[in-house]
């Protein structure tokens, strides 16, 4: 947990003020000891690990174990192992792809031009017709990757048109009608609000 401290020149510096610990005293603070790049480059490092795919790939540190007060074993230095693990959801062995898009924020950007080109057409749909409206699958991919060409990124995302459809779709909720609406329209369908829904009441 850190602080920032602006300067008068506009600069500033990130004090630490805490660490991260849960109630029962275990520290699951990510370790800093290879370094500031090491530490911000951890959770690129596990995508590539295959950690947000597979729970077996997740490393465990055997020295770390950590008993509950009710006799669970837990481990600590790195975050929290869910009792549920949920998968990042496949697309298509195409993960990674779908990572690297979503990383560079051209979603939002790509939505904006499109927003700002049709603003009247725009204007007179309400948040209830974004739930029964349907586009057009090919020409959304099609653009879209003509977009992501045009900004240097020249990749197929034809096996997830899926994908690229309810992306597009919520970031206009968004972009019109602000986040809460966003999310009313994008979590229904979130694998890991689902598996929450499904095992509440069911953890030991």
């Amino acid at each position: 947990m850190q602080r920032e401290l602006p300067f008068d020149d506009g600069s500033a510096v990130r004090l630490t003020m805490a660490r991260y610990y849960t109630p029962t005293g275990r520290s699951i603070q990510k370790s800093y000891k290879k370094g500031a790049v090491a530490y911000e480059n951890e959770f690129e490092n596990r995508f590539a690990n295959g950690e947000l795919v597979s729970k077996d790939s997740i490393k465990i540190a055997d020295s770390l174990k950590f008993k509950t007060p009710k006799g669970r074993i837990v481990y600590g230095g790195g975050g929290i192992v869910p009792d549920i693990f949920v998968p990042l959801a496949s697309k298509n062995g195409q993960e990674h792809l779908i990572y690297l898009v979503e990383q560079t924020g051209l979603v939002s950007h790509f939505v904006f031009e499109q927003l700002d080109a049709n603003r009247g057409y725009y204007a007179q749909l309400n948040f209830k017709d974004f739930g029964l409206r349907k586009t057009d699958s090919k020409t959304s991919v099609k653009n879209f990757e003509a977009y992501l060409q045009a900004n240097g990124l020249g990749i197929s995302l034809q096996k997830n048109k899926e994908w690229v459809e309810r992306t597009i779709q919520a970031e206009l909720v968004k972009q019109l009608f602000g986040d809460e609406r966003y999310y009313q329209l994008i979590l229904p369908d979130d694998p890991m609000v689902q598996a929450a829904l499904h095992t509440q009441n069911k953890l030991p």
